[in-house]
């Protein structure tokens, strides 16, 4: 008798069923199972792969033994019962992201995630020696978060034709949308695992306006059909996170009753309930909606991150707060120095920031679309910043909701404050800092990466002298 196969906790379980291949498989079959391990049922719609192939996958969240029934439409995948056994969560393996302590994420396992992500949108479309040096770029950059369209983009420094298409017929200009290309799809979850085995959340952007083929304004029919079939394969990977649209409010075919009922498809579709955000460029959408699980911003200037945090009671990335570059684009010619100054305004705001480069180069092969190589100044900084905020005991959150004058501070218990100046450069400061405790002050300079202890303890009330630095930060831990 063949043992139970065993999988680790959180990873992808696939069941692989042979079937009909007559007709169109896609509309024509229904397929799902449920997997059940002691009072706990998870339903999993299923999908055809080609070639007469179906999957059903699951992510077993719980380790132990696990039974599976298959449902559907043909009597050939109806009724398939079988088990196979969860094993504990490996070293490293954390379980997907959720909301923690309102304002913040954290991993299944209870692991604390802080999110500091990164924009390549078109990533998965360019020739595939640019999508090896993309992760080979990403296993040493400071990013845990990616944010990455599944439909191909026609934009600027973005006029070229896909590798693939995601329906059959897209090349030629006339797309069946009731026909997955399944090669589209596979290499889409390959790339998505890549990720995971890197340790990067895949932010998965569902739709968006910047398209010549079609796929913008497939009809409801087509965009529901598409989004049970792309959650039936994604949502078992645990690195994903939904991305509702990038830029909604640009859709000419699309308004925000259509986007009210994504979110509710994406919800009642997906078992495991990943993150799930829609991102704007000027009309901010209604983030208090219960379906929404934390808010994906585009602000230039968020000195105001505290603030968000403190009126949506969820947390706030800002995923484009402009990109380091050089193009001819307001948006794409940032100094690094600047980004980083936006990675701390949002960090000590309680909040999250997402990074992105446009820096020209002789093939167009920038960073923001297509992946590649970085070339900024800013990762390095990002990193460095990445490496205070998780030595810190936990999340950050703001000390005041204060959003014009000097310094931006966050807070870790009380234990551990993180104040920043921006532009502002006092020689004398007197730190809001409780009054009965002592603390040791270092000065933190962001972009030379350096930490400087300043000599004594200080209290709340006390003044501290300064070295008057433009860009300067303090940290504060207690001693006693």
């Amino acid at each position: 008798m063949t043992p139970p196969q065993e999988i680790e906790q959180w990873e992808v379980f696939q069941l692989d069923l042979t079937g009909p291949t007559g007709g169109n498989p896609y509309t024509d079959v229904t397929l799902s199972a449920e997997f059940t391990h002691a009072d706990r049922t998870v339903t999993a719609r299923g999908f055809y792969d080609d070639d007469g192939q179906y999957a059903v996958r699951c992510m077993p969240d719980t380790p132990g033994e696990w039974t599976y029934r298959t449902e559907s439409s043909e009597p050939d995948l109806d009724g398939i019962e079988g088990s196979f056994v969860c094993t504990e969560a490996s070293d490293g393996n954390h379980g997907p992201v959720g909301v923690a302590d309102t304002h913040h994420f954290e991993h299944a396992d209870g692991t604390q995630h802080y999110s500091f992500g990164t924009t390549c949108y078109a990533w998965t479309h360019q020739d595939p020696e640019v999508q090896e040096r993309t992760l080979e770029t990403l296993a040493e950059a400071p990013f845990n978060k990616l944010r990455m369209c599944v439909f191909p983009k026609w934009f600027d420094y973005n006029h070229r034709e896909p590798v693939r298409h995601p329906f059959e017929g897209g090349g030629s200009g006339d797309p069946d949308f009731t026909r997955p290309n399944p090669e589209f799809f596979q290499h889409l979850e390959n790339q998505v695992e890549a990720l995971r085995e890197l340790d990067v959340q895949a932010d998965v952007i569902l739709f968006h306006p910047y398209d010549r083929w079609g796929y913008a304004d497939m009809g409801d029919e087509a965009d529901d059909r598409y989004l049970r079939y792309i959650i039936a394969r994604l949502a078992p990977y645990r690195n994903v996170w939904w991305s509702l649209a990038n830029e909604w409010d640009r859709f000419d075919a699309k308004d925000r009753s259509d986007f009210d009922h994504y979110f509710q498809v994406v919800r009642d579709e997906d078992p495991y309930d990943h993150l799930r955000s829609v991102h704007h460029l000027s009309e901010w959408y209604d983030f208090e909606k219960p379906w929404v699980t934390h808010c994906s911003i585009q602000e230039r200037e968020h000195q105001d991150m505290a603030r968000w945090v403190d009126e949506y009671g969820k947390p706030v990335v800002n995923e484009e707060c402009g990109y380091e570059g050089d193009i001819e684009k307001s948006y794409g010619s940032i100094s690094g120095h600047y980004m980083t100054n936006q990675f701390w305004l949002g960090v000590t705001g309680g909040g999250y920031v997402g990074h992105g480069e446009t820096y020209r180069h002789p093939e167009d092969i920038l960073w923001w679309s297509h992946g590649g190589e970085l070339h900024g100044s800013s990762p390095d900084r990002i990193e460095f910043l990445r490496e205070l905020v998780e030595e810190a005991p936990g999340p950050l959150e703001p000390t005041s909701m204060r959003t014009n004058r000097p310094p931006w501070g966050a807070h870790a218990d009380e234990d551990y404050y993180l104040f920043y100046f921006r532009f502002y450069q006092p020689s004398l400061w007197e730190f809001d800092l409780p009054e009965d405790g002592e603390f040791e002050l270092e000065v933190v300079d962001p972009w030379e990466m350096t930490i400087r202890p300043l000599e004594g303890t200080y209290s709340g009330g006390d003044e501290v002298e300064l070295p008057g630095d433009d860009y300067m930060a303090v940290r504060a831990r207690r001693v006693e």
